[in-house]
């Protein structure tokens, strides 16, 4: 083979909606081949009302069969339907748009961010990322496209945004300053399994907040350096003209008399003084609606639920399943009283016809996200993720390690199981019947076992494919990309490789530190017995 052909061979590369096609068609293959070889695990639940454990068989289903391409047809349309990542993700722009067509994120970016110090920048987004993960999953779908517009006034790649949010969202997303929804999931949980060595024991919802403010901080630290010294290696500068333009028109006003700048500069601090006026208003009425007992508040609470952070948090709580919405209609009242201040916005016509250009490359990201869809689907059919995380619970539980050493060995196999099954409360259905019982009779406490499971659900969030929201990331990368071919699945993934490796470092050390300085996880929690 001459230089030349080499050179086309390294620069041939498929279209990410191909390779997701090309993926399905590999995993319904696999799953026939591993269903004809009976492939197949189990894993044990806890039975709240007896205490003993329940075997629970896992094979994989072959979709290759006439039932398996019945199914993977049938349900193709609902699938898409169904796909809250991308729900969520027109239900956000559609408030992003219009606080960007009126012109509010663009004073707002200019007064308070063009004065801050990059890493700062960088640092802010990670760490709201983090903190993000305390309801649903709101950070990928605000914080992804926001990040972009930030760095893009800042004169900086939205490509580097959005590798920043997503990684900050992604790393940290079991964490956060304050129990929140994973919480209410994961605590109940670890609770069940550790009665099947004391019946009495009780696992707070604070167990684990000390560490985890903790970790947010160092997270967003590290990361920070990683995005700063490597990443931005990786992704190199932007080069837009169209951006660049409209950057200019952010960070400076040297077109302009100095009549016409006094004059915009009193339209935006007036428009500004609205946006925040009419924010604070809708904050304030969020929170009422949050808080019970008070005339006609909690209105977004469920009521059936005793405790508050159920009430907040729970399945059913109108505040955990509406948030987004909540949001995106935040940004839609601050975008139209800044317009309404600033005179931007002429009628509603107008508005209609910014909003239009704001969502002109989204329909590009729908193909790919169809796909990406039937492909996560069918993954998820075949029960490969959960036969691997399975296999990973025997491996814990046939090792029968203790101490640091169970300790390393939970870290890693939880975190690798990740990749295949992204819930992290559908991984601790499956381990913690086996983690939890094994640390106690080590000593080590279950408050502790469980913080484990958030470190390894972080650690591998960001590099898997099955991660519903990977979609988002990837799409928009392909969104803001200036250059002909269009970015990989395989190059998406290298902008976030070196935060990863950071993150795995900053983890273990977190995990083993703190479990070998003996510092309390919470309020009356321990990571010893």
């Amino acid at each position: 083979m001459n230089e030349k052909k080499k050179r086309r061979l390294r620069k041939f590369h498929f279209h990410p909606t191909t390779t997701f096609i090309l993926l399905t068609i590999f995993v319904v293959v696999l799953s026939w081949f591993l269903a004809k070889i009976n492939v197949q695990s189990s894993y044990s639940v806890v039975n709240p009302s007896t205490l003993e454990l329940e075997t629970r068989i896992v094979k994989v289903n072959n979709l290759l069969s006439s039932d398996g391409v019945k199914l993977i047809f049938g349900n193709a349309a609902t699938n898409m339907a169904s796909f809250s990542a991308f729900i969520n993700l027109i239900v956000a722009l559609i408030g992003l748009s219009v606080a960007h067509a009126s012109g509010f994120i663009k004073a707002f970016i200019r007064r308070n961010t063009l004065r801050l110090n990059n890493k700062v920048i960088t640092f802010i987004i990670i760490l709201l990322g983090i903190f993000s993960s305390l309801v649903n999953d709101v950070g990928y779908v605000v914080l992804i496209p926001l990040s972009a517009l930030i760095f893009v006034a800042n004169k900086r790649s939205p490509l580097l945004g959005i590798a920043t949010a997503f990684c900050g969202v992604s790393f940290g997303h079991s964490i956060s300053l304050f129990a929140g929804s994973l919480d209410v999931s994961l605590v109940a949980q670890t609770e069940l399994a550790s009665h099947l060595i004391d019946s009495s024991y009780h696992v707070p919802l604070l167990s684990n907040i000390f560490i985890m403010i903790a970790s947010s901080i160092i997270l967003a630290v590290v990361g920070t350096i990683a995005i700063e010294t490597l990443v931005v290696k990786k992704i190199g500068k932007y080069r837009n003209a169209e951006e660049l333009e409209n950057t200019m028109e952010i960070s400076d006003l040297v077109s302009l008399d100095d009549k016409e700048k006094i004059e915009m500069e009193y339209s935006n601090k007036k428009g500004l003084r609205y946006a925040y006026i009419v924010g604070i208003v809708m904050l304030i009425v969020y929170a009422y609606m949050i808080i019970p007992g008070l005339p006609n508040s909690g209105l977004l609470l469920d009521m059936n639920e005793f405790a508050y952070v159920n009430q907040l948090f729970g399945a059913n709580s109108y505040f955990q399943s509406g948030f987004t919405y909540l949001v995106s209609i935040w940004f839609l009242a601050v975008g139209i009283a800044y317009a309404l201040g600033a005179k931007t916005l002429k009628n509603d016509k107008e508005l209609i016809e910014k909003i239009s250009v704001f969502f002109k490359d989204i329909g590009g990201l729908i193909i790919t996200v169809f796909f990406f869809v039937q492909f996560i689907s069918v993954f998820k059919k075949t029960n490969i993720g959960v036969i691997i995380s399975c296999w990973g619970a025997d491996l814990i539980n046939n090792l029968s390690f203790n101490g640091i050493l169970l300790i390393i060995l939970s870290l890693l196999v939880m975190s690798i199981s990740g990749i295949f099954l992204t819930s992290a409360i559908s991984k601790w259905t499956i381990f913690s019947p086996v983690v939890v019982p094994m640390m106690m009779q080590s000593n080590i406490s279950p408050e502790f076992a469980q913080f484990v499971l958030r470190a390894a659900d972080s650690m591998t969030k960001g590099i898997t494919p099955f991660l519903a929201y990977f979609i988002i990331y990837l799409g928009y990368l392909n969104i803001y990309n200036n250059n002909k071919e269009p970015i990989t699945i395989g190059k998406a993934m290298s902008f976030v490789t070196p935060y990863f490796g950071f993150a795995i470092i900053a983890w273990f050390v977190i995990v083993v530190g703190w479990y070998l300085i003996g510092l309390p996880l919470g309020p009356v929690s321990m990571p010893t017995l």
